[in-house]
């Protein structure tokens, strides 16, 4: 266990069928990315940003969590000096059609 800058405590739990994990919290392959994480209900998948996660859980909408699908440069850990435009999206259970909660834009 270990807690983050942000202030999330985060355990870890390392596994080889991330598959499995992925598909029992709904997360297609097209909203994949590398990480999955649970927090309070809600999935994170991928590298999403923590001002998002927090305001996921301030404004508690009905969706199945966040996502940033692959893994776009200048996302929150893929801090590489290339930053791509990217949306962090939210999807349901019913029809998992994502929609956009924020967008990064760099010029």
């Amino acid at each position: 266990m270990s807690g983050g800058e942000e202030g999330f405590e985060v355990r870890q739990h390392k596994t080889r069928d991330m598959r499995s994990v992925k598909m029992e919290h709904g997360v297609t392959p097209e909203l994949s990315s590398c990480h999955t994480a649970l927090i309070d209900g809600y999935v994170i998948e991928g590298h999403v940003p923590a001002a998002d996660i927090k305001r996921l859980l301030e404004e508690r909408p009905e969706v199945v969590g966040l996502t940033v699908p692959g893994m776009p440069h200048g996302s929150p850990g893929m801090e590489t000096g290339r930053y791509d435009d990217y949306a962090v999206l939210t999807w349901q259970h019913e029809d998992r059609t994502p929609a956009i909660f924020s967008e990064y834009t760099h010029d």
